[in-house]
């Protein structure tokens, strides 16, 4: 008889542990869903937005590039006039609030941060030379790309972390199915 009895207080032990596994994870469950449902409001929210705006940007910017070939590009990017954004203005080729997005958005491209190193030519909008860049400006754009590498291996590892906890979860929902399991036969 010992030998059942010990089996039964081992199956009780592990009711009172899947029970009490349950209830953490019902709670975390509770909560997690709470968060979530806000979180992904706002995120798609500012998702749609963000598309929105940036798909905007682009349009702009390739106007600009219609309209100045000989100075914007996408495969040759070279550093601008200080103050073209004036001359763009003065110019009327395209509404004010267009050349601000597209500069935005070329400015701080990738490709063009690379290409402000010190003693590069500047171009204007007929894409001569007119100027160079100095070394305090090619020092804010080297940090600038530092700055953007620096978010996006931020993100990567904030990804990776998700991921990781998301294995975990998994993991402990797999040993409370089975725990759950183990209780409807102790239920038999």
């Amino acid at each position: 008889m010992s030998d059942l009895d010990d089996l039964q207080q081992g199956v009780e032990a592990l009711l009172q542990e899947c029970e009490q596994r349950l209830a953490t994870v019902e709670q975390r469950g509770q909560a997690e869903n709470r968060t979530t449902e806000s979180r992904k409001v706002n995120q798609n929210a500012t998702g749609k937005n963000r598309s929105k705006n940036r798909a905007a940007n682009q349009a702009a910017l390739e106007l600009l590039i219609e309209a100045y070939p000989q100075t914007f590009s996408r495969d040759a990017v070279r550093p601008l006039k200080i103050g073209i954004q004036e001359d763009l203005i003065a110019d009327e080729k395209l509404a004010r609030n267009r050349i601000k997005r597209a500069l935005a958005t070329y400015v701080r491209s990738i490709a063009y941060l690379k290409s402000v190193q010190e003693g590069a030519e500047r171009v204007d909008l007929k894409g001569e030379a007119c100027g160079q860049v100095s070394a305090g400006e090619a020092e804010h754009a080297a940090n600038r790309l530092k700055e953007i590498r620096d978010q996006r291996r931020q993100r990567q590892q904030d990804e990776r972390r998700q991921e990781k906890e998301a294995r975990k979860q998994q993991k402990e929902d797999r040993i409370n199915r089975k725990l759950e399991a183990l209780v409807k036969l102790k239920g038999r």
